[in-house]
């Protein structure tokens, strides 16, 4: 197994460690992930992400690889008016094979008009690498380069990151300005011209992105892998006051779930990439489904007819299913309907007596009752062989116990993801 550069501090603090991907991972520390998990919601949570994985693109033909084998039409995807990618900015998306089917998910980076960053997940690396090199061929202008192993990466999430941010950056008032959610700034060395860097008052240097995979107000931070621990203790030490808790891979597994965000190689995987709630990752279709950019899958996906459906769903308590050969999902009689992808239980969120969800984030002048105290739902994905509309049920079942639960479109409401910056310093 590998390690991440903060492999040993996960073990003094007394981590419950297990395999993940190539990596052995962090799932959980003493204070318990329904606890990490609430502290991202309430105050912050810091994750230890650097089992994900950097790649740069750069030369005049990056764009023209990237729109070739990167589902997101760059030319059409910032904003309501579908504006360009431009430097500062990041966007997701889904990397295909040729029958329109996930080799993995990631977010791409305009640096500079010619430097692209590329971010996928554990262990994918060397697969995106080659997809790029092999059709860099035709564009012949553009060199890749797999930054497996080399990177620190460390997620600070949670309505106080930006506070605690702030007391660790050189410059925090021109930094923690202007940034949207899915913009980013600097690099993680000082050697790009025309990159301005971000720095902490130390001198490490950064690529601090305004994204997560929490559904809650945050950041990203990219860094060498070397210095990647002693900004891990100086962000705990700043924000011990501000009630930062580290957090493991149970944490982020049912923040995510809650907030309707697919795991690569569980959610979306070796299927087509269609009828799902993730479909902001492909361009626009025209009206006779065409999109408006054409990459590596998108002509099988144009020529797709639905035979499964993914949605999301949210249970009416805490339970949840173990997946296993065993579980499936089934109507009110018992009939087989399809499988379950995810289940997690996020335990932010409850419902009022009519059935609302609400959540620890949600005002009382919103429908929060001033005694509100969540019991957390189950929640997830499945993949089913027919369409159902939101508020139908399905059961989770593993032959034995049944769980009812409803089909939905969002999750945990009131997330703090997209909450203006200046809210938040």
């Amino acid at each position: 197994m590998k390690t991440t550069p903060l492999h040993g501090w996960h073990v003094e603090q007394g981590a419950n460690m297990a395999p993940f991907g190539e990596y052995e991972m962090p799932l959980w520390y003493p204070a318990g992930a329904k606890q990490e998990h609430l502290a991202v919601i309430k105050n912050a949570g810091l994750f230890d992400t650097s089992h994900m994985v950097g790649i740069t693109v750069t030369g005049p033909g990056a764009r023209t690889l990237l729109q070739h084998c990167f589902s997101k039409d760059l030319e059409h995807c910032l904003g309501p008016k579908k504006n360009p990618l431009v430097a500062g900015r990041a966007v997701y998306g889904v990397f295909l094979n040729n029958n329109g089917c996930v080799i993995d998910d990631g977010l791409v980076y305009e640096v500079l008009d010619h430097l692209y960053f590329v971010v996928v997940n554990s262990g994918m690396g060397g697969v995106i690498t080659k997809q790029l090199e092999e059709h860099s061929e035709k564009v012949l202008t553009a060199a890749v380069c797999d930054l497996t192993d080399t990177l620190g990466k460390i997620d600070i999430q949670g309505p106080e990151s930006a506070k605690i941010l702030a007391k660790i950056l050189e410059n925090p008032a021109k930094v923690l300005t202007d940034m949207p959610y899915f913009s980013f700034k600097g690099w993680f060395t000082d050697e790009v011209e025309g990159v301005e860097p971000v720095r902490l008052k130390d001198g490490t240097a950064l690529l601090l992105s305004r994204t997560g995979y929490t559904g809650e107000f945050g950041f990203e931070i990219f860094l060498e892998a070397e210095k990647t621990l002693n900004v891990w203790q100086m962000l705990l030490e700043t924000g011990a006051d501000r009630g930062i808790l580290a957090c493991g891979l149970a944490a982020r597994d049912s923040l995510r779930a809650g907030a309707v965000l697919p795991l690569s190689h569980q959610d979306i995987g070796p299927w087509p990439f269609a009828e799902n709630p993730w479909l902001f990752a492909l361009p626009e279709r025209d009206a006779g489904g065409h999109f408006s950019a054409k990459f590596i899958g998108s002509e099988a996906l144009e020529a797709y007819i639905a035979e499964e459906y993914t949605l999301a769903f949210a249970g009416f308590d805490p339970r949840k299913m173990v997946i296993s050969e065993k579980s499936f999902v089934c109507d009110s009689e018992g009939n087989r309907l399809g499988i379950i992808l995810t289940c997690a239980t996020d335990m932010a969120v409850g419902r009022l007596d009519d059935g609302t969800l609400v959540s620890l984030a949600t005002s009382e002048k919103d429908g929060r009752p001033a005694d509100f105290v969540p019991r957390g739902l189950s929640c997830g994905f499945v993949k089913l062989t027919k369409a159902l509309n939101p508020g139908e049920c399905v059961w989770l079942t593993d032959g034995k116990r049944k769980i009812k639960v409803e089909i939905r479109q969002d999750i945990r409401p009131d997330r703090t993801a997209r909450r203006a910056l200046k809210k938040m310093v």
